[in-house]
């Protein structure tokens, strides 16, 4: 990284809605720690390569971008919600014991084993959404028929929420992780609603608890004179509703169209099963659409990447997509094995801050493709992959639409 490198702009283009940019290949021989301007028009430096990625996720000393610090923005001053700023006022903290104490607080809750016990449940959402959506008649939109229902039904229930507010938590949820499809103040008085909301939800929790999230992190406080305050608690809620539903929705969609996308690829699943659970993680691997920015990281302190000098006051972006097709991590990165194991991918993260959430994402796509596989085998894009197109405005990756007949 000097500053004779080349100013590449994110979000870096791909010729298809499913195909990576065509950069990346050429930043990881040659540019690992490459110069970027954002929307915004400040600048930051890309990792693409897998060590480099994990290297820097895994590093405690860095954290994501906090209030007050000189960190690029991601959006322009006239918009960005919460996900793209550096003035998020998210009590969570970043970084640090407090940081480990809201993990081991809330990350209790979502251990393998609890996501197993609830995926009785999740499949029978999963085949009520799908019977709706054939009931309905051909061709569906697999999005709003089931990639986003199932999820925020899952969240909610987690969360003790009532899954009957789900239009208003997408429209939420998506001014969080706005980029420009809302203005800043429309992203701002989604924070304040959304807050409010919360916070009403939570006082309700402590008269009448219930079988739930939030209820059991208010009892424990209780019991033991310590925990999560209100403003923690109210942030934890809106952090794991947005989380929890909006980048497994997009991930059901992108699941499988890139599934569809080669029919050999269905057809192997329909012929064998058990290769349900590394299909998910291999399509969790060679996703190209992860998000155009990765995770972000603000540099404290000068650091060393295979000598390569990073400064302090750096903001990176972290490129999952990039890393997890790294030929130096993956043989055959830019193809598909269904069957592969191990797959030490990048999609959570990596390190103390790897996704909380990831045994429920794992479960939830899981009961996809099985409800999928076993129910509607025959199942096809409904228009050519070159079609497909790519969601705008958020700083998640998804699809506007994933069009499927039977």
């Amino acid at each position: 990284m000097s500053q004779n490198d080349p100013v590449l702009r994110l979000p870096l283009p791909a010729d298809g809605a499913l195909d990576p940019p065509t950069e990346w290949e050429l930043l990881r021989k040659q540019c690992p720690v490459a110069t970027v301007e954002l929307p915004s028009g400040d600048t930051g430096a890309l990792l693409t390569r897998y060590a480099d990625v994990k290297k820097l996720l895994s590093d405690t000393r860095f954290s994501r971008p906090l209030p007050g610090d000189a960190s690029a923005r991601v959006a322009p001053a006239s918009g960005g919600g919460i996900a793209t700023s550096n003035d998020s006022s998210l009590s969570i903290a970043a970084k640090g014991e407090e940081h480990q104490r809201w993990r081991r607080m809330v990350g209790r809750y979502f251990t393998a084993k609890r996501m197993t016990a609830l995926r009785p449940g999740m499949t029978r959402t999963a085949e009520t959404l799908v019977d709706a959506m054939v009931a309905s008649g051909r061709p569906a939109d697999l999005k709003p028929a089931l990639g986003f229902p199932l999820p925020v039904a899952v969240i909610c229930e987690l969360l003790g929420a009532p899954v009957e507010e789900s239009k208003r938590f997408s429209y939420w949820s998506d001014a969080f992780l706005n980029l420009d499809r809302y203005t800043k103040e429309q992203s701002a008085q989604a924070h304040v609603d959304f807050t409010a909301y919360m916070t009403e939800l939570i006082a309700e929790k402590r008269t009448a608890p219930g079988d739930d999230l939030i209820s059991t992190l208010i009892e424990e406080s209780r019991a033991q004179g310590e925990g999560l305050t209100d403003e923690e608690l109210c942030d934890t809620a809106i952090a794991l509703l947005v989380a929890g539903h909006e980048t497994t929705a997009n991930m059901i969609g992108k699941m499988i169209a890139m599934l569809l996308s080669d029919r050999t690829r269905w057809e192997r699943l329909l012929a064998d099963r058990s290769l349900i659970r590394t299909a998910v993680d291999e399509s969790l691997r060679a996703d190209a659409n992860l998000g155009a920015y990765g995770l972000r990281r603000y540099l404290t302190e000068d650091l060393d990447l295979d000598g390569t000098t990073v400064p302090s006051g750096t903001t990176v972006f972290c490129g999952l997509g990039a890393a997890n097709r790294d030929e130096e991590a993956f043989t055959g990165a830019d193809g598909m094995d269904l069957g592969r194991s191990p797959n030490p991918h990048l999609a959570f993260g990596a390190g103390a801050h790897s996704c909380l959430g990831q045994a429920l994402a794992r479960t939830e796509l899981q009961v996809v493709l099985e409800v999928l596989l076993r129910k509607l085998p025959t199942l096809e894009l409904a228009v050519p992959v070159e079609e497909l197109k790519r969601l705008e405005g958020l700083i998640v990756g998804g699809l506007q639409e994933v069009p499927v007949r039977w």
